[in-house]
């Protein structure tokens, strides 16, 4: 159930980080050059976010109910040890919702100088409730200022939780992904949207600023989430080394340890079968050194071992954000370099692509995340069945959170089809030229 909802969630939180960015560079733009096609998108990229964030916030609103109702035994460390991030977020929202009204509804009657501004305070406080939130998640995998005495919660220091040891990692991934999303989500509309549209024609070559611009900001952050990917291996190596060796298949442990791409973990025969391996490779993320020793699966309780096909989603995470860099280099080495005005129809369609591939990215990793620290909801101090509620009346309530999706789903498609086919993008180039 609680997997479900996040699922849901998850698309219009990250897209919630994603678009205010873009919002603002398209104003930058605007401001620089003067041309009124960057002012048009970052109208109408304005409206869009709106109706998203209308559907982030109730079904954020149902994902902190069902943490209550649900996580019992986890929301009571949470409420004495790691209430802050919560608490400092109702505040990060009220300044990304105010600056937000402020921009929508005033946008022509305020200085340019002041649009910047409010953009900045909007994109500031998306990204700073999302850190704050996710940061929840880094401290379900590197607990720190606490101890659990005797079934007691002791010794807490909610300032050593809230920056507990994979904070930055876990913040820097959740931005540079979001941001990554939302340049292939704008690039993936606008690539549709120009294929609708003759070669040459004005509002084609409108599509087709907004592609580039979409590519250039999701080709640069998807480039900062490999490298911060690097990082985040690091961390697993460190601080959670099982997971890291159910994510490559690792049994038994060694340096200089493979790194396995694509195929399954295989449990009888102890190996990933049908995958490519690159020698060494594995023990030089870890460590830096192809010698780094990397601790396998044998090394550990065979219950406290993930479920071994977070192989396989580690892979999809990383498969497709390697894909991405290279659709997005791809449109700017034949635009920038080969000056071509049109692209290839097969390119094309990759950047059409492009958008629901990032956004599955980011389900693939935030299952591999939540699965991969499995059996604990806190490493290594609390188990899931632990933190489970006991309850066994919640069967009927899990069609009803799923009903409510479907239309909140359905909902959001319906009003920006409609919206946008009432205002058309030569419309909005019209009245501002």
């Amino acid at each position: 159930m609680f997997g479900t909802t996040m699922a849901f969630h998850i698309i219009f939180a990250t897209l919630g980080v994603g678009i205010p960015l873009m919002v603002l560079f398209s104003e930058l733009l605007y401001q620089k050059t003067k041309d009124r096609d960057f002012a048009v998108m970052a109208n109408r990229w304005t409206k869009g976010f709106a109706v998203l964030l209308g559907v982030a916030i109730p079904s954020g609103t149902i994902a902190g109910v069902q943490l209550s109702l649900l996580w019992p035994g986890f929301m009571e460390v949470i409420g004495e040890v790691m209430a802050l991030p919560f608490q400092i977020e109702i505040y990060a929202f009220f300044v990304e919702a105010l600056f937000m009204s402020i921009y929508v509804y005033a946008a022509d009657r305020i200085s340019p100088w002041m649009r910047i501004v409010s953009l900045c305070l909007v994109a500031l406080g998306a990204v700073a409730s999302a850190i704050l939130i996710t940061n929840v998640h880094a401290f379900e995998g590197t607990p720190a200022g606490f101890r659990i005495e005797n079934g007691e919660i002791v010794d807490v220091d909610p300032w050593a939780a809230f920056f507990n040891p994979s904070f930055f990692t876990t913040a820097g991934h959740v931005v540079v992904s979001a941001y990554t999303t939302g340049g292939f989500v704008i690039a993936s509309i606008a690539a549709f949207k120009m294929l609708r549209q003759p070669p040459g024609s004005r509002v084609r070559r409108f599509h087709q600023k907004a592609l580039l611009l979409g590519l250039t900001v999701g080709g640069i952050f998807s480039l900062l989430t490999a490298l911060n990917g690097h990082q985040s291996a690091q961390m697993l190596h460190e601080y959670q080394p099982e997971k890291l060796a159910a994510a490559e298949g690792l049994f038994e442990t060694q340096d200089y340890a493979p790194l396995a791409i694509g195929g399954y973990t295989d449990r009888e025969s102890e190996e990933v079968k049908w995958a490519i391996e690159i020698p060494w490779a594995l023990s030089f993320l870890s460590g830096n050194r192809f010698d780094t020793v990397v601790q396998g699966l044998n090394d550990f309780p065979e219950e406290w071992w993930p479920p071994l096909y977070v192989h396989t989603l580690f892979n999809a995470m990383v498969g497709i954000g390697s894909l991405l860099i290279l659709i997005a280099a791809a449109g700017l080495v034949w635009h920038k370099f080969f000056k071509k005005r049109l692209f290839p129809k097969p390119l094309m369609g990759l950047f059409v692509a492009s958008g629901p591939l990032a956004v599955l990215a980011i389900e693939f990793g935030w299952i591999f995340a939540c699965t991969g620290r499995q059996p604990w909801v806190i490493y290594r101090m609390m188990t899931t069945e632990d933190a489970v509620t006991g309850s066994r009346q919640l069967g009927v309530l899990y069609p009803i959170f799923g009903l409510v999706y479907v239309i909140l789903g359905i909902a959001v498609i319906l009003v920006l089809r409609f919206y946008f086919k009432k205002h058309p993008v030569q419309d909005a180039i019209d009245l501002r030229e």
